[in-house]
């Protein structure tokens, strides 16, 4: 069928066509977001689950649903090599920003800027990645001690009540957070708790890994009672047919039971991979209906467009030692495995791998569902380190 009318869009973070099954999540946090708007008490929402399964798509979704009820949302990705007050700081900017269109007195709001700035140069002497130039002049006293946690939660506190002035709040969308350091985690936990406790209306959206629960409740204790923590995994069978089949219908295609069947076994619910089943078979597909034999077909193209760039882009980060470590968990199947088994699949004692699990829990390609369990965080990567090395090594 005509490439050109396919529906499907994977990509990294991009909306797919059917946004299936996650109503539950929208309406709690918009629930939370509302309440913290009005000055009631509610929970931060952190989004945790694997790749592919659309937690940046749902974070952003939220985000924009936010922003259309008149919340200022500002967004964020933590990439591994960046401090967070260098994404704070610009962040926070575009926020006040906005809120400064907002008719309203301004006098909460140049103070808020001048304590940003006054954070920004406290920041820039301890970050050195963090760079700013602003016009206000800086609020002496206040977010300026050079100590991140409280600095931060003076920034949170002026931020916050500028929002509360305007009668609205500010969310943070921060994507991938379990690449924030521990101790700058456990700060920006402090500011939230901060403003939380004072009820002001600045709060946070994040998403990440599930190693970000454990990361979290490390950072502070009280990390579980401040926030709450959505798994969001793979679709169940009608959530994952209507993902699959609806943005067909919507241009007249339907999809044969059988290639239903062969498409939903073969991605097992995972949205991202919905959408690249989707769209081979499609362009596979002479005409409706999309057939058992064109999903099958599909299979060899998805995956060979996988193996070269979603799992490949994970797979080139890591070095051989790491290669070999995922490979030996490959060999015991989709998982989770036992450390003890993979050190025994590679003739090693676990103390030697140990070191190698960490930096494969760091890099964000593995986590640990259960004390002493390891697990891929890229469904299907088993299959791909079998493609890409054949043999252990």
């Amino acid at each position: 069928m005509d490439p050109r009318t396919n529906p499907y869009a994977p990509g990294a973070g991009s909306p797919p066509p059917e946004l299936a099954g996650r109503d539950d999540t929208i309406e709690r946090a918009a629930i939370a977001l509302d309440r913290i708007r009005m000055g009631r008490p509610a929970r931060s929402l952190i989004l945790v689950g694997l790749r592919g399964v659309g937690k940046t798509v749902l974070l952003n979704h939220i985000r924009r649903d936010a922003e259309a009820r008149g919340i200022i949302g500002v967004s964020i990705e933590t990439p591994e090599d960046r401090s967070l007050p260098s994404l704070l700081v610009p962040a926070l900017r575009i926020g006040l920003l906005q809120l400064s269109r907002i008719e309203a007195l301004r006098a909460r709001l140049d103070f808020a800027g001048r304590v940003l700035a006054s954070a920004a140069k406290a920041f820039k002497i301890k970050f050195q990645d963090v760079e700013f130039n602003f016009d206000a002049i800086s609020e002496m006293g206040i977010a300026d001690s050079g100590d991140f946690e409280r600095d931060l939660s003076d920034l949170f506190v002026a931020v916050g009540s500028a929002a509360r002035e305007r009668q609205t709040a500010l969310v943070l969308a921060i994507d991938e957070l379990q690449y924030v350091p521990e101790t700058q985690l456990s700060a920006l936990i402090a500011a939230l708790h901060r403003a939380s406790q004072e009820q002001l209306p600045v709060t946070m959206i994040a998403a990440g890994l599930p190693q970000l629960m454990g990361l979290a409740g490390r950072a502070k204790s009280y990390a579980e009672r401040l926030f709450e923590f959505a798994q969001i995994g793979a679709l169940g069978q009608d959530d994952a047919t209507l993902a699959l089949c609806k943005p067909a219908e919507r241009e007249g295609v339907e999809f044969s039971p059988g290639a239903i069947v062969e498409i939903l076994r073969r991605t097992h619910g995972y949205p991202y991979f919905l959408q690249e089943w989707g769209k081979h078979a499609w362009n596979i597909a002479k005409v409706s209906p999309i057939e058992t034999v064109d999903a099958e077909k599909a299979t060899e193209s998805a995956l060979a467009d996988l193996d070269a760039g979603f799992f490949r882009v994970r797979f080139d980060r890591l070095t051989p030692a790491e290669k070999r470590y995922m490979r030996a968990m490959a060999e015991l199947g989709s998982g989770p495995h036992r450390s003890g088994d993979i050190a025994e699949v590679l003739g090693k004692k676990v103390t030697n791998v140990a070191p190698v699990r960490s930096s494969l829990v760091a890099k964000g390609m593995l986590y640990s569902p259960a004390h002493g369990d390891n697990a891929f965080t890229v469904p299907l990567f088993d299959g791909f380190m079998k493609r890409t090395i054949p043999l252990a090594k």
